[in-house]
């Protein structure tokens, strides 16, 4: 009899413990999601495409910083896969890409560290990107080029 209760304890130990095991990761990818969503803002900027000036709130990193004193600058933005209008900058920007998984419309991102994207549509990808800043409100953007001109 003791030897089953003895063998019962181990085995509710062991359930146990695998069960905190489970909920301690668990929460720490939790939270290293949300270090991403955590990010620092800086002062708002504008942006003007084709007419409807929008607000964009960019985030506090070096690469944003580097783009904001470039402003004033306007480009003729081309349509990729239905989702995205992008341009390849005359210059190159610092970096910290990461993959965010997820791409939320009105997102501004830096891919590589010279193609500065705009995003009309939400979706998941497995690229990385360096976040720049959001437009909220963003409508569709449609297919072909647009003209943007982001401003302090």
């Amino acid at each position: 009899m003791k030897k089953i209760i003895i063998i019962v304890l181990i085995f509710l130990f062991l359930v146990i413990g695998f069960i905190t095991y489970k909920l301690t990761n668990k929460n720490i990818n939790n939270n290293s999601n949300s270090i991403n969503n955590n990010e620092e803002y800086m002062e708002n900027i504008k942006v003007n495409i084709n007419g409807i000036i929008y607000e964009v709130t960019v985030l506090d990193n070096e690469t944003t910083k580097a783009f904001i004193n470039k402003l004033p600058q306007e480009f003729n933005m081309q349509e990729l896969n239905g989702n995205e209008k992008y341009v390849y900058l005359d210059y190159e920007l610092p970096t910290n890409s990461i993959n965010p998984k997820q791409i939320t419309k009105g997102d501004i991102m830096l891919y590589g560290n010279d193609c500065l994207v705009i995003f009309y549509k939400s979706f998941e990808t497995n690229y990385s990107y360096t976040k720049i800043g959001h437009i909220d409100n963003l409508v569709d953007l449609g297919r072909g080029t647009i003209n943007v001109k982001f401003e302090k």
